[in-house]
């Protein structure tokens, strides 16, 4: 099996480096559009491949806005898919926990699925345990966005739009919303998103990439530093308390540069796994470092910014064999580490998290940058 595994990544680098090659030649990005497959009701689903001018590679396509693969540089300058996720439409139509999606309205969890906003109390699905997770049965992550490639001098992108219309999911409020991925010949994937309002709604965009920076096996020997000297702690059922608890002396804590693996086994409220929100040392809205993360083995590194005021760390822990992914490889527990920029868990129950209300004329706005280098 693993010889299997090994051939198909051998050629999958193989292509990429050829890809990379034509790139290089032009000397500038390109963006390639081609057919990916079609919905259950007939609607066509594009592919959208963006490559920069040193032959970074990201693919995108046009269901769930998903980032389907992310071919980044070793040390030895060879390229990986560093992405989880599928080879096929059928399959991120299926069951899967968010390979790669754009995760809306609301990411993460809503307690119980009930909020109250100007007085109106409303009403969610709950699709995790008692709570609403990442938007609801049908959130961003499975609709059809329209698509429009940009290209600039130094970047490559394409430009995700969607009308979520009052009610969808039990959200109130017509909402446009935009999300655009970057690819800059620096290496950065820059996600960018806009979204706007006719009535008071909430919303907390995100995006939910499980990477791997070795590009197979498990991410415990990664090593991570995460700007937050805090996290909120959560209940039974992952909705916080309310408490900004700070980091040092636990597990928690990645103020400086640790395996992710080192102290998995100290955690007692999930012994799973991560799967907590930081508190950002950086604050509100001001674009600034967040996470870091090295790969010892290929050289790849991983440098998170962003303006939200929290980072969903996850490492993959439902994920039990059940999945076979791309290159045919079987996606186990901790094959895959989430570090989703974004508010809060259930901030809408909580006064002292940053808010998450949006109203009419005001302007939505995020920006996420995820730096690739390797040494």
């Amino acid at each position: 099996m693993r010889k299997t595994l090994s051939i198909f990544f051998v050629s999958m680098v193989s292509s990429a480096l050829v890809f990379s090659a034509q790139a290089a030649e032009k000397g500038k990005g390109s963006i390639k559009k081609s057919e990916y497959g079609k919905t259950p009701d007939g609607k066509a689903v594009d592919l959208y491949t963006l490559t920069n001018a040193k032959g970074m590679v990201a693919k995108l396509i046009t269901y769930g806005a998903i980032c389907t693969e992310l071919h980044t540089p070793d040390r030895n300058g060879k390229l990986g898919d560093i992405v989880l996720g599928f080879d096929n439409l059928q399959q991120f139509q299926g069951e899967h926990p968010y390979f790669g999606s754009t995760i809306g309205r609301v990411a993460n969890r809503i307690a119980k699925g009930k909020f109250t906003l100007e007085g109106k109390n409303y009403t969610l699905a709950v699709n995790n345990g008692p709570n609403s997770l990442h938007g609801g049965l049908k959130g961003f992550n499975r609709v059809l966005w329209k698509a429009e490639p940009r290209e600039a001098k130094d970047s490559v992108a394409v430009k995700f739009s969607y009308l979520s219309p009052n009610g969808e999911e039990g959200y109130p409020g017509n909402l446009t919303v935009t999300v655009t991925y970057i690819l800059t010949d620096k290496n950065e994937l820059k996600i960018e998103y806009t979204a706007s309002t006719d009535r008071t709604t909430i919303l907390n965009l995100t995006h939910h990439g499980y990477f791997n920076l070795a590009g197979e096996g498990d991410i415990l020997g990664h090593q991570m530093t995460l700007a937050a000297d805090r996290f909120t702690p959560v209940d039974d059922t992952l909705i916080p308390t309310g408490e900004l608890a700070k980091v040092k002396g636990t597990p928690m804590d990645f103020t400086k540069p640790m395996a992710i693996g080192s102290r998995i086994g100290q955690l007692t409220n999930d012994p799973r796994g991560y799967d907590h929100n930081y508190v950002l040392n950086k604050g509100d809205k001001k674009l600034g470092f967040a996470l870091r993360v090295y790969e010892p083995k290929s050289g790849r590194q991983m440098e998170l910014y962003t303006t939200e005021p929290g980072l969903q760390f996850y490492t993959g822990n439902f994920l039990d064999g059940s999945l076979k992914g791309k290159y045919g490889v079987i996606y186990k527990k901790h094959f895959g580490f989430c570090v989703e920029a974004d508010h809060f868990p259930d901030s809408i129950h909580h006064p002292n998290f940053p808010s998450i209300v949006l109203k009419p004329g005001e302007k939505y706005q995020q920006t996420t940058i995820h730096k690739f280098s390797a040494h």
